[in-house]
């Protein structure tokens, strides 16, 4: 288990998956990684990502 100490309280913090502070609730600055970028992406991102599905599978339909 590693100990991260908080930028902003410089509490120690041992969740190694915390990406808020527990103390003072301040980011902790770690990046999120690849699967916690997916869970949250912006509504945005989110509906042309839909979209562009959609058409994907429409021409692979159409071209049947």
């Amino acid at each position: 288990m590693s100990e991260y100490i908080c930028p902003y309280c410089q509490q120690p913090i041992y969740d190694e998956e915390a990406l808020l502070c527990l103390y003072c609730g301040q980011s902790l600055n770690r990046c999120v990684g690849f699967m916690g970028k997916l869970k949250y992406l912006k509504p945005k991102i989110i509906i042309v990502i839909i979209v562009v599905l959609v058409l994907v599978s429409f021409m692979i339909l159409t071209i049947r």
